[in-house]
């Protein structure tokens, strides 16, 4: 039997849980409502501003058309009816203008239907506009095709940006769900299937990849003899004129004379200016139409005449900000410079780099920057975990290279001044750091593809800044262009195509071709080059045959083998720890490579532990039995300052014995003081593997 006042405080225990419960379920509520409130707030905010916007575009519209004698407006305003609310972007290219006059008649009669219509040259507008949810709701292409199957100069900035989109890995396959579109292209199909139309079925194509939908059937316009143009667009319109009518996002719009305020149409129209010089034969212009003969007369009432946009810029704000964070200062539309860890190391005394091992830089002077930011590769191992932009051709602003030169060293010199006071740094060192004598252009992105890149090397040399070029082997025009470079590289990560499709992730169709194009370039050089082999485990180091074929083909002068690089865990690449080879396991494979068929004509030479590394050197630089890997950078700029024709043994180096495999040192220099990590004895042999690196060459 329960004591007296057992059943009074168990009662009274339950009424405390109860109310517990109460208070949770009442504070939950109270968030559940401030989010709804906080979500409300927010939409309300973007309606208002989406209003504002489109008032100022309005009035814009209205003072543009009272400018112009109201030739367009005048028909809008006694316009009523049901208009679709779909934002609807209409885009061309053309050089004689035919493709501009299908547009243009598109427009104005879309614009009697449609609250929002805008007409615009591809080259004149921003294609990032597409991928952003609410900005075009239909996207319609008028995209000629020339008879080398390639669009106009004028659409090739944006072809080619919607190419690299669709196979850009890092893109989410459904970033145009958004979207809808319309294409109609021009061409002829006298030059065959494979070239009839083929800019427009290839921007099909990338749009459908990233899960845009079609709204009609694209129209295939064709020019040939015996065929009616005309009457293929005027069936393209009205099919789509009626799809748009049958929208289900329709309102029943009204003129601003009954509602002044009233938030109406917004139209844009923009248009190319006058092209210059001769243009190449456009296969829409070689039958010309009845609509054609008249396009000038049309397109200059309909089209308002707006000056050329400048090219983009390489560096937008978004990826200015991702490779700002990642400690890069950069300069310019296109180019960057970040400090080296070795750099530091070696200002505190504390060991260089591989370079300074196998070639004889000096670490603590040496710059690392370079003129592209952009790649044409997307490398499992890649440093940058990808915020880099890629491309397959230069199509941004350029600058001039005396510029990046100057902001390059004015840059390095800051970030050498940031040293200042750190404890270790050796006085006389910091005080030498200020001149740079070596550029690494291996920092991010393909140099190559700079488009001045000769004449960059050229004015780095005229400051007796020696030139180490790194190349991923996919700009063969470039590379034969290239005349003069302390040291030229290829980075061979793989030996067969599948391989190199797996790791390099290379965005050309012919990867496989271009990268032996290079080979064979390379071979024909006189300057020092050099076979980069970054090893990544499980998947590059078993295919030793293949890579002695490759060589066998380049006759490099050396071979860089190197353990790959871990920077941590990145959505862009499933690279972990384990794909990290040992240095012995480096060494191992370096030896083993030299020992295949093929390979007599070679040998390991240098090495340098610290960043699991291996130089394999031609037996030719083996003079007198020495080694000479290293470099004499003041004959170099003396040679190149001469004007006279030389080759690579013209300015070679005796290696130092600290350098060499066999030596005790493992290619530390005993001159600085090794520091190792808290936990590892001295003297104590351990398994090396390389180390996280926020920057390297």
């Amino acid at each position: 039997r329960a004591p007296p006042g057992a059943s009074q405080s168990l009662t009274h225990h339950h009424h405390h849980h109860t109310f517990e419960m109460d208070l949770t379920t009442f504070v939950i509520i109270c968030l559940l409502l401030g989010l709804v409130y906080h979500g409300i707030l927010q939409y309300q905010k973007q309606k208002a501003r989406a209003d504002v916007i489109q008032y100022w575009l309005d009035e814009h519209d209205k003072k543009q058309n009272e400018g112009s004698g109201d030739i367009n407006t005048g028909k809008q305003a006694r316009t009523t009816g049901k208009r679709a609310k779909m934002r609807i972007q209409i885009l061309f290219s053309s050089q004689r203008g035919t493709s501009k006059t299908y547009a243009t008649k598109l427009f104005q009669q879309l614009k009697k239907i449609a609250k929002s219509v805008t007409l615009r040259n591809m080259n004149k507008f921003d294609p990032e506009r597409i991928t952003q949810q609410g900005h075009t709701d239909l996207l319609i292409i008028f995209a000629p095709t020339y008879d080398n199957g390639l669009p106009s100069d004028d659409g090739r900035a944006f072809y080619e940006w919607l190419d690299d989109l669709s196979l850009d890995f890092r893109v989410h396959k459904n970033m145009l769900h958004h979207l809808n579109y319309a294409i109609m292209g021009l061409g002829d199909s006298a030059f065959g299937p494979e070239r009839f139309c083929q800019v427009a079925k290839k921007m099909e194509r990338c749009l459908k990849k990233l899960s845009a939908t079609s709204l009609v059937p694209t129209e295939l316009g064709d020019n040939g003899a015996g065929n009616d143009v005309n009457k293929q667009f005027n069936a393209f319109r009205e099919r789509l004129i009626n799809a748009i009518s049958a929208s289900p996002d329709t309102h029943q719009s009204k003129s601003r004379d009954d509602h002044p305020t009233d938030i109406s149409k917004a139209v844009e129209i923009l248009s190319d200016s006058d092209d210059e010089g001769e243009p190449m034969l456009d296969i829409e212009d070689m039958a010309p139409t009845d609509e054609t003969k008249h396009s000038a007369d049309s397109s200059s009432t309909d089209v308002a005449q707006i000056s050329t946009e400048d090219v983009p810029e390489m560096l937008t704000p978004l990826l200015r900000k991702s490779l700002e964070k990642q400690g890069y200062k950069l300069f310019g539309s296109h180019s960057g410079v970040k400090l080296c860890r070795w750099t530091k190391a070696m200002l505190r005394g504390r060991g260089g780099c591989y370079k300074h091992t196998a070639y004889g830089i000096t670490s603590y002077r040496c710059m690392e920057m370079t003129p592209s930011l952009a790649c044409a590769s997307k490398c499992v191992f890649c440093w940058r975990h990808h915020s880099n932009p890629v491309a397959r051709s230069w199509k941004w602003k350029v600058d001039e290279p005396e510029f990046l030169i100057q902001n390059a060293v004015e840059n390095h010199v800051k970030m050498i001044n940031s040293m200042r006071g750190v404890p270790g740094v050796q006085k006389e060192r910091f005080e030498e750091a200020f001149v740079p004598k070596h550029c690494a252009l291996s920092l991010v992105g393909e140099p190559i593809i700079y488009p001045h890149i000769g004449k960059f090397l050229n004015l780095l040399h005229e400051k007796n800044i020696s030139s180490f070029l790194v190349t991923n082997a996919q700009f063969p025009e470039q590379m034969e262009n290239v005349d003069k470079v302390t040291q030229l590289y290829i980075s061979v990560d793989a030996s067969n195509p599948e391989a190199l499709k797996k790791i390099d992730r290379p965005i050309f169709e012919d990867y496989w071709e271009r990268f032996l194009e290079c080979i064979d370039i390379m071979k024909r050089k006189k300057m020092r080059t050099v076979f980069r082999l970054t090893l990544v485990k499980s998947w590059n180091m078993n295919e030793m045959r293949e890579y002695a074929e490759l060589i066998k083909r380049g006759e490099p002068m050396f071979i860089e083998i190197k353990g790959v690089t871990y920077c941590g865990n990145s959505k862009s690449s499933d690279l972990t720890m384990k794909n990290v080879p040992f240095h012995e396991e480096v060494k191992d494979f370096a030896f083993k490579l030299c020992q295949v068929e093929g390979m007599e004509d070679y040998e390991p030479a240098c090495i340098h532990e610290h960043s699991c590394f291996v130089l394999i050197a031609h037996k030719n630089f083996r003079i007198n039995g020495e080694w000479h890997t290293w470099i004499d950078y003041e004959r170099f700029h003396e040679l190149v300052h001469s004007g006279e024709d030389f080759d690579a043994f013209d300015y070679v180096a005796k290696t130092p014995e600290w350098c060499l495999i066999e030596s005790e040192e493992q290619g530390f220099d005993p001159a600085e003081e090794r520091v190792y990590r808290k936990g590892k004895k001295k003297g104590k042999k351990e398994p090396v593997q390389q180390e996280y690196s926020a920057g390297g060459c």
